[in-house]
């Protein structure tokens, strides 16, 4: 990867609805050659897709926590089938595994305080493994969806 690609990259996590033609301006290439960077850079997932980035409070999802995930059990299975109900529950924005205690962190948006109580309840807290959830509500975003530095 080199400074044009990474031109590229830059200028597309700034606007991912660039027309090729004017990445290739921005990029100082020819309609050809950024087209193959382009193709390549998305080939290679350095570019995994691309999307619209919403406004959850002003579709509705107005409520956020950090959820703390403590595990009863670590081994490959339960790890698996954990992940993988995660997977199943369109609330959980966001997971991570981690080093230490706890084992992982989840980002789960709703509608209000009680919807989260309900998924807490009736999801987080079935789901498979777990021995113990702790949770935060997020009271203000600082950074959000910053692009990756190149």
């Amino acid at each position: 990867m080199d400074a044009v690609d990474r031109k590229i990259l830059a200028e597309l996590q700034e606007d991912g609805r660039l027309t090729v033609t004017e990445l290739a301006a921005r990029v100082r290439l020819s309609l050809s050659p950024c087209h193959r960077r382009l193709r390549e850079l998305e080939r290679s997932g350095a570019i995994r897709g691309y999307r619209a980035i919403l406004d959850a409070g002003t579709v509705g999802l107005t409520f956020e926590a950090l959820v703390f995930v403590t595990m009863r059990q670590e081994d490959r299975d339960t790890v698996a089938a954990f992940e993988s109900a995660l997977t199943g529950i369109p609330e959980v924005v966001r997971a991570e595994r981690l080093f230490g205690d706890p084992d992982y962190l989840l980002r789960v948006v709703g509608a209000d305080l009680p919807a989260f109580q309900r998924l807490y309840d009736d999801r987080l807290a079935t789901l498979p493994g777990v021995q113990r959830l702790s949770s935060t509500l997020v009271m203000k975003h600082v950074v959000e969806e910053r692009p990756l530095p190149l």
